[in-house]
């Protein structure tokens, strides 16, 4: 045993108490902070660079702490697999009190979750450089599908239309003209004609776009003021 062994010892108990072992706690914080960073590159620079959304940006970083704060904290139960199928189960049946989750926001969802069991569950006959591997492969394949391959992404929205004599098929482009000026789409691809009130004078219109960051952050910041005059 050497003088560096006494001074700074692997574990310290007190009164029978695990009290921190200090191996154990440096894979924990090496762990954290791989997923943490892993998980910014994907929500933060990949994510809220194309949608602007605040919302789940706040709700992906916190979820996946949580996931992996749970997952590593409860390994020792072995029920590593089981245990991670559940916490997809969990999180995959939860629903947000007003409407269910986007299909691209449910993929992110899915997979800060993925990212957060494999970095906390991984044993130790998995090397540093595997979990990395496994790291940056989800990054690029990420990174390639949205800011690469999927370069423009067709967004749709639903309005509530007043001018139902614009809904004919003769007036069809002074309607994109009108809903692009009051929108502040600069093109709106196609719109489709949902439910039609004629006691009111309203009807349903989904209009789909390819929304561009700064276009895409306009209509996203005017939903969250609509949502809360909602509330």
């Amino acid at each position: 045993m050497n003088t560096m062994d006494i001074l700074v010892p692997e574990a310290v108990n007190i009164a029978g108490i695990h009290i921190i072992d200090l191996p154990g706690f440096l894979e924990f914080v090496l762990r954290f902070l791989l997923n943490i960073s892993v998980i910014m590159i994907l929500v933060r620079w990949l994510y809220y660079s194309k949608t602007r959304r605040k919302d789940y940006l706040f709700t992906y970083i916190l979820i996946s702490s949580i996931v992996f704060l749970l997952c590593f904290l409860l390994e020792s139960v072995k029920l590593q697999i089981g245990f991670a199928l559940g916490m997809f189960a969990i999180f995959g049946i939860i629903r947000y009190r007003t409407d269910a989750l986007p299909i691209k926001e449910m993929t992110y969802l899915f997979l800060i979750i993925g990212v957060s069991v494999i970095n906390a569950l991984t044993n130790t006959e998995t090397s540093l450089v595997d979990l990395l591997f496994s790291n940056i492969v989800i990054i690029f394949i990420t990174y390639g599908l949205e800011k690469l391959w999927l370069i423009k992404h067709e967004s749709s929205k639903l309005i509530i239309y007043e001018k139902i004599n614009l809904i004919k098929e003769d007036k069809h482009d002074e309607l994109l003209k009108d809903l692009q000026e009051r929108t502040g789409i600069k093109k709106i691809n196609r719109v489709e004609v949902g439910k039609i009130n004629f006691l009111r004078d309203i009807c349903d219109l989904t209009i789909y776009y390819y929304s561009d960051g700064i276009n895409q952050g306009q209509v996203t910041n005017n939903n969250s003021k609509n949502d809360d005059d909602d509330d």
